[in-house]
């Protein structure tokens, strides 16, 4: 067991045990200083901490320490009550505070009782129960205000982890100190009737058991209960205090010290005001002319104190920029900031502005946020954030979208206008400003707000501008997600899993292969829209095969009909209950395709006649039209050992196509074939 929960215990079981044990006189003095001590440890720490959370725990010491002080004041009435004497620590608060008078103790005490009913519990409590409202209130505006930070760039994802976490600790700690304030109220409460208690029961105990006179029993007992009751009661009064200071930070930056001295003393002519009103009151009234003229001439001095260091630090200033401005000019221009190359980037003109201002209602940074968690839960790989700026060179509704500095895709918009896309069911043809969809360059109509309802209700697909903005760069994302994933987003990947997969990650890496071969089969899956989500699958096929061979595009091969992908590619393209149109490769194509391929170090290629390469593409446009035509996607079904080297051949000519081995299907998927692909 730790020390610090050793003494934690033994503090708690103390407290219950001095509930029941009569304590020595000597030994509950010690005690007593101890609660005193420890009270005022709080209090300064409660003082001195910069933020709240930096005593978390302080709703728990608050409970602990309360219970430890009532164990106190109930072994103290149990000695008053039976010894008459409860040790020096409470005589000598009875004898002191009250001056050996009696009365001028009770009026001591109950001021002391006043004050911190009054006074500190109820303005803790109240003040606890709005800050714990109004913390729990701010959660979601400050959890989108860390979303659109890390979103811009502005902080990391372990920043933006860490900010969220502070903000549920900061909602958890107000709210557990709104429950902590009833117990410093119920201990004033209860040292307030021990108390009455302890005068009743001594007078009762003194003049029936003792034998004294009512007045010399009321004289003796009423002294110790007072010097009982402020013993208790000062700690208690400390802890209400450092209650009132804990919820009543506001400051994260400093010492409550220099914030209270700055704040009060930073304003000349407030100090001047106050010296002068001050010496008036001095000369021409009844008050004491002495002190008031020495405080006004304090405060004069204090004023042009500041006054003088505020021309001070002004010069400073001054000269410090003249500086600056020199040094930035003599000084050679670091170049090295702007070697950095953004993954993606949006950049709009000025009439976009206001989509991307949340100031002015915009809603396109959450928009970009949802891609980044949508292409997560699709994909399995996170999008690097995704920057967002303002460009005057371009036109006041352009926007442009890069990959890695360079601009991929553009699109414009009418920023006060919606786009109606005709399904092709539409009943009745509206008017507008012809353009084209952005993402899939589909006709379309720019249309005014008040058409939309009728656009609608005559069948046309209508869409906002932050909406085309936002599907315009998932569309751009996903077509780029290969390119994006970079060996440390693999990295990453690899420690996601590896706290609940250790066995396999040490049999894969680095025996097996290493990140960059990894991350190029990852890269082939994306490329042709296969998720790589179900990441221990993979891992775990990559295993099986990697002893064979370190081919990257043949382990990609083998992933793809492992049972997990499959059955993606299955859902994907085919689906359930339906018969779908495909193209086949013919037989002899495939044996001419394989019988080109040749093996070198640095991989394979295929080395086939042009002439051939030309009618074999020819044949794929037409099949591709035909199943097109038809309504369907453009899908051209191949053996397994030939599908990687067809799809190498196509992609530059057939962007779409969806090239699939027969090992890649699920023998439930029905087929129907409407063409073959011959030369």
């Amino acid at each position: 067991m730790k020390k610090a929960d050793l003494m934690i215990g033994i503090y708690v079981l103390a407290a219950i045990v001095f509930m029941l044990v009569p304590i020595p006189t000597g030994l509950l003095d010690v005690l007593m200083a101890l609660n005193i001590s420890v009270s005022m440890i709080i209090l300064f720490n409660a003082l001195f901490s910069q933020e709240v959370l930096n005593m978390s725990t302080f709703p728990s010491i608050l409970l602990f320490t309360t219970v430890f002080r009532i164990s106190l004041n109930i072994s103290s009435t149990r000695n008053i009550l039976t010894e008459g004497y409860a040790g020096g620590v409470v005589e000598a608060f009875g004898a002191f505070v009250g001056g050996g008078d009696m009365i001028v103790g009770i009026i001591v005490f109950l001021i002391l009782i006043l004050v911190q009913f009054m006074v500190i519990n109820k303005g803790s409590e109240r003040v606890s129960e709005v800050t714990a409202r109004f913390t729990l209130d701010a959660m979601p505006g400050k959890q989108m205000s860390i979303d659109a930070d890390l979103n811009t760039g502005a902080i990391t994802d372990k920043e933006a982890q860490e900010r969220r976490q502070k903000i549920q600790d900061e909602s958890s700690f107000f709210g557990a100190m709104d429950g902590a304030t009833k117990y410093v109220k119920g201990d004033a409460t209860a040292g307030l009737l021990i108390t009455i208690v302890n005068l009743v029961g001594g007078m009762l105990m003194g003049s029936f058991r003792g034998g004294l006179p009512i007045g010399e029993a009321l004289e003796k007992y009423a002294m110790l209960t007072i010097g009982d009751g402020l013993v208790s009661q000062i700690p208690s009064l400390m802890m209400s205090l450092s209650t009132g200071i804990m919820v009543t930070k506001v400051s994260k930056e400093a010492d409550i010290g220099d914030l209270l001295i700055g704040q009060l003393f930073s304003i000349p002519k407030v100090m001047y005001m106050v010296g002068a009103g001050l010496a008036f009151l001095g000369l021409f009234t009844k008050l004491p002319t002495l002190i008031f003229v020495a405080y006004g001439v304090v405060f004069l001095m204090v004023g042009r104190s500041i006054q003088s260091k505020i021309e001070i630090e002004a010069v400073k200033e001054e000269v410090s920029e003249v500086d600056s401005s020199a040094e930035e000019i003599r000084k050679p221009e670091n170049v090295v900031s702007l070697l950095q190359v953004d993954s993606i980037e949006l950049e709009f003109g000025y009439g976009i502005i206001p989509l991307a201002d949340v100031n002015q209602g915009g809603d396109l940074l959450d928009r970009v946020v949802l891609i980044r968690r949508q292409i997560a839960l699709e994909y399995g790989c996170v999008v690097p954030t995704i920057r967002m700026r303002d460009n005057i060179q371009l036109n006041p509704n352009q926007y442009v979208i890069k990959i890695k500095g360079i601009q991929v895709s553009e699109g414009e918009i009418l920023f006060d206008h919606y786009m109606a896309m005709n399904p092709g069911h539409v009943e009745e043809e509206i008017t507008g400003i012809p353009t084209f969809e952005p993402s899939f360059h589909l006709p379309a109509l720019w249309i005014t707000e008040s058409q939309r309802e009728r656009a609608e209700s005559f069948g046309y697909t209508v869409v906002d501008p932050p909406s085309i903005i936002a599907t315009h760069i998932t569309e751009v994302v996903k077509e780029h997600l290969d390119e994006l994933l970079t060996r440390q987003d693999v990295q990453n990947l690899i420690n996601n899993i590896q706290e609940h997969n250790a066995a396999l990650v040490t049999e894969l890496m680095p025996k097996l292969l290493g990140i960059g071969e990894i991350q190029k089969v990852l890269q082939n899956l994306l490329r042709e829209g296969i998720s790589i989500r179900d990441l221990v699958t993979i891992f775990e096929t990559l295993a099986d095969y990697a002893p064979t061979t370190r081919d990257t595009d043949v382990l990609t091969e083998y992933v793809r009909q492992s049972p997990s992908i499959k059955r993606f590619i299955s859902n994907k393209y085919f689906p359930i209950n339906m018969t779908t149109s495909v193209v086949t490769l013919d037989p002899k194509i495939e044996q001419e395709i394989m019988s080109s391929v040749k093996q070198t170090e640095q991989g394979s290629y295929i080395a086939i006649d042009p002439e051939k390469n030309q009618r074999v593409m020819q044949s794929v446009k037409d099949e591709v039209e035909k199943l097109e035509n038809l309504g369907n996607n453009p899908i051209i079904i191949t053996s397994p050992i030939v599908r990687m080297y067809f799809k190498r051949m196509t992609k530059e000519y057939f962007k779409d196509l969806i090239v699939i081995s027969y090992n890649e299907i699920e023998s439930n998927v029905e087929l129907q074939s409407v063409g073959m692909v011959t030369a």
